[in-house]
């Protein structure tokens, strides 16, 4: 929908001036009209030369997310027409990558579309268990309620998320401060000890003369050192990329022996949370898991939720093929096993994600104390030990001359 920029008198005399969104300018100069602005100037706002671009427009985050179905449910709960739910929040959007996908949802939904199919034309935004909630809110009749329980799981799963950074984050600043100060130290400080120790004329200690040799080699061949990286990069993204090799490589960070844990409790977490949210709403089981496994976020954990669904649609209950697959705990199926014969599998599943969110809190936790003293020493041995191999050859020196 074009936006036009407008000036004009409002009803007191005052002048005005602003940005409205409308179908053409007919449109747009009856909407000022009805709002009883005399308009003196009335055109279409310049285009932005990047807004074709994706790479220059912002993503639409989580936070993004949250507020818009929250707000969503509250409007639909007051009873405020979907149309004029969407027209409103569109217009108060800031995010102008999301404000085009809610005017074109709106338009959809204006035309005779349901707003579960309207959003599934933008899946980069709504993903499938968005739309699929949407659709049995829709169906059922409780839309603002499954509104409502899409912005709690959203909610529960920026905080996991955040919880995971929070951990990745202190180790990879100190490991990147780590490789800077080694840099700075072989570029620019080790050469300057080399000039002098050539002038003593006698052979370097072999700790001094391994640095020397680092020194020469990362300024020598520095430019095909960044060029290897980018190559390491680049093809570990190409084989990620593939079905086989993401396979491979999440199975290898799952029996990691540092992360793994972690990493299967976030898997566990994700996935009962997700699967109660949807059986909760409403959606069938079937559909369900599909769901679930395109957002497991893990390749063996998709894998093993599509066997499950499979043998679901063969007729079995879930509890026997999540056991085959050997990825889920035990306590997790017992737990799922119960629910399901006393017909509350879905209030099961979210206490097994309360229960899972407590766990990973905890192995966050654990795994930055662990952390911490790993860094410290690792830094210190770093920096001492160049320190020490640049003044073994003085105290050499020192040695000879006493």
């Amino acid at each position: 929908m074009p936006v036009y920029v407008w000036k004009g008198i409002n009803s007191y005399g005052e002048k005005r001036k602003g940005k409205l969104d409308a179908p053409d300018e007919t449109a747009g100069r009856g909407m000022l009209k009805r709002m009883r602005i005399d308009v003196n100037s009335f055109k279409e706002a310049p285009k932005d030369l990047f807004e074709n671009i994706a790479i220059f427009q912002p993503n639409v985050t989580g936070k993004d997310m949250v507020i818009f179905t929250r707000q969503l449910s509250t409007m639909i709960d007051a009873g405020l027409p979907l149309v004029q739910c969407l027209e409103i929040l569109a217009k108060q959007q800031a995010n102008p990558t999301f404000k085009k996908c809610l005017v074109q949802v709106q338009a959809d939904v204006e035309t005779g579309n349901t707003l579960a199919d309207a959003m599934r034309k933008h899946p980069k935004v709504f993903d499938s268990l968005y739309a699929n909630m949407i659709e049995a809110g829709e169906v059922g009749g409780i839309l603002d309620t499954i509104l409502g329980r899409l912005a709690a799981f959203k909610e529960k799963a920026m905080a996991l998320q955040k919880k995971i950074k929070g951990a990745m984050t202190y180790p990879a600043i100190c490991l990147g401060i780590s490789l800077v100060i080694l840099v700075v130290i072989l570029v620019f400080v080790v050469p300057v000890f080399s000039e002098m120790f050539d002038s003593f004329g006698s052979s370097l200690p072999a700790p001094t003369q391994i640095v020397v040799n680092m020194s020469d080699g990362l300024k020598s061949y520095f430019v095909y050192l960044v060029i290897l990286a980018i190559i390491i990069v680049f093809i570990i993204k190409k084989i990620y990329g593939t079905e086989k090799g993401r396979y491979k490589m999440d199975s290898m960070f799952l029996k990691s022996p540092i992360v793994g844990d972690l990493i299967r409790k976030v898997s566990v977490a994700k996935f009962t949370r997700t699967l109660g949210t949807l059986l909760q709403s409403g959606v069938p089981i079937l559909d369900s898991l599909q769901v679930v496994a395109k957002t497991a976020g893990n390749a063996v954990i998709e894998r093993a939720v599509f066997r499950v669904s499979d043998a679901v649609a063969e007729g079995r209950a879930i509890v026997e093929p999540l056991e085959e697959t050997g990825v889920f705990p035990n306590m997790v199926i017992q737990m799922i096993n119960v629910g399901e014969q006393v017909g509350a599998l879905d209030n099961m599943l979210e206490k097994i994600a309360d229960f899972y969110d407590e766990e990973v809190d905890q192995a966050v936790e654990n795994l930055t104390a662990m952390i911490e003293p790993f860094m410290m020493v690792f830094l210190g041995g770093m920096i001492g030990g160049l320190v020490v191999a640049m003044y073994l050859p003085i105290f050499k020196i020192a040695t000879v001359v006493h």
